[in-house]
């Protein structure tokens, strides 16, 4: 029973067939489930089996069918499909509960996808203190791992940034623009002597917290409508990351549209939620990762300096292309793209 698990996982991953993949992966999880209870790596190979089966229906869109194996995923011991599940339906405090339970239990460790997607789950149930205390616990812990060399400053900076959004979010002006005041520093730091140690591709801390910050400019999820849950991208279910890049030529003809009526502010937003579906789509990608970007944050700093009444716009733009050059590696004129926001933000 064993290697017929193994044998129809590998033929799933194989195979270019969604719904032959939703079979074998339907088989192999029979085929656990009938595994004598105890037997070595029986628990591994069922959670194995059933992540491929809710995987594969999600791609086709049954989604209710999906969620049922989510259940028993969660059951086995593997509660972040349905976490996922419960925050693309909108279920937010009921996905940030498993999240919970996880950390308690130490399943899985406090990895940055972990406690990112713990505190998006937090927020989006408009528990914000709470969701600020999980990130700052990440961020703590990325500072002291930064101070001793074993992660990259230019992940501290984008934390901090990400920080300073959720207290302004919330309402605390004060620990926001401290926030923003440490993230300056190190970005001081970054542009004067540049990394203390070279690290291999780090884009995808970037991209998920850029992502995230676009969330509440987008439709509210629901079970009937789901969204991205914005956290721990590539993670998502298959039918709502389609359903997500798929907006995007609406999206180009709604930009087209206001630019040609001249409003600006409008386009300002639609134009940003353009360049996050660019980033969902290959911002991890290195290869001429600052040539295929650049022109995005461009734009959108070259919008928001057209609309002089409005400098959180413009300081939204700015630090955008901010944390963007610094994923480029172009600290200096990250650094002053960033200065430049803070003043900004303090003058308001």
């Amino acid at each position: 029973m064993p290697k017929l698990v193994d044998a129809l996982l590998a033929l799933r991953y194989e195979s270019r067939d969604p719904k032959v993949g939703v079979a074998l992966a339907a088989e192999a999880s029979r085929a656990a489930r009938r595994m004598e209870v105890g037997a070595p790596d029986r628990v591994e190979r069922l959670r194995r089996a059933l992540d491929a089966c809710q995987a594969a229906l999600f791609a086709l869109g049954r989604r209710a069918e999906g969620r049922a194996i989510c259940e028993e995923l969660a059951e086995a011991g593997r509660s972040e499909p349905l976490a996922r599940v419960l925050a693309e339906e909108g279920r937010f405090r009921e996905a940030a509960e498993l999240d919970e339970e996880a950390a308690r239990n130490a399943i899985p460790e406090h990895s940055f996808w972990n406690m990112v997607r713990w505190a998006a789950n937090l927020e989006g149930a408009g528990l914000h203190d709470a969701a600020s205390a999980v990130f700052g616990e990440l961020l703590e812990e990325t500072r002291c791992e930064a101070a001793g060399q074993r992660t990259a400053l230019a992940i501290l900076t984008w934390e901090l940034v990400h920080f300073s959004r959720m207290r302004e979010t919330a309402g605390d002006g004060a620990g926001a623009a401290a926030a923003r005041r440490e993230a300056l520093s190190v970005l001081e730091e970054l542009a004067t002597t540049g990394e203390p140690k070279n690290w291999s591709c780090i884009l995808g801390w970037w991209r998920t917290l850029f992502v995230l910050s676009g969330r509440a400019a987008e439709p509210a999820a629901s079970p009937e409508s789901p969204m991205p849950p914005f956290s721990t991208e590539p993670g998502w279910s298959r039918d709502v990351r389609d359903g997500f890049l798929g907006m995007l030529p609406g999206l180009e003809a709604e930009a087209a549209r206001l630019r040609e009526a001249g409003r600006l502010p409008e386009l300002a937003d639609v134009q940003r939620r353009t360049v996050i579906r660019a980033a969902v789509r290959d911002g991890d990608h290195p290869y001429l990762f600052e040539e295929r970007f650049r022109p995005y944050f461009d734009e959108g700093v070259t919008l928001a300096r057209r609309l002089p009444d409005s400098p959180a716009r413009l300081a939204r733009a700015l630090t955008d292309r901010s944390m963007f050059l610094v994923a480029a590696r172009s600290f200096e004129p990250a650094h002053a793209d960033f200065a430049e926001a803070v003043a900004l933000l303090h003058d308001r």
